[in-house]
């Protein structure tokens, strides 16, 4: 924080990082390999929307990546980061599919982005 307003992070390379993870997310996921049309046929996510994950994966990366230049716009994309992982853990125990995809991947990301806010930003 400075002057009562968001700045860009505080350690830049952690934003950078979840960035690239998400990025190689969004690009897996436009031919999503077995593991992840698994993870998202066992959350009921309806096969004709998959395509909207890549869009919302993608511009969280611009918005990261922006974050780094311009004030206030990186914690908006790390907190929408946070905010789809956390949508993605209800979607797991909703759908009672709670195997490894949702102890490792899922919570696993919801914990990278959640420490990358806390850390950015705190």
């Amino acid at each position: 924080m400075s002057n009562g307003f968001i700045d860009t992070p505080h350690w830049p390379w952690l934003t950078v990082a979840l960035a690239v993870v998400l990025l190689g997310d969004a690009l897996l996921s436009v031919r999503p390999p077995v593991f992840i049309q698994d993870c998202l046929d066992g959350v009921r996510f309806p096969r004709d929307w998959w395509w909207t994950l890549v869009v919302i994966k993608l511009v969280a990366v611009v918005g990261l990546f922006a974050g780094l230049e311009y004030p206030g716009v990186g914690v908006a994309a790390n907190a929408g980061v946070v905010a789809y992982f956390v949508c993605a853990a209800i979607a797991h125990v909703r759908a009672g599919f709670l195997g490894s995809t949702f102890w490792v991947n899922c919570l696993g990301m919801l914990a990278f982005a959640a420490g990358v806010l806390i850390l950015s930003y705190a």
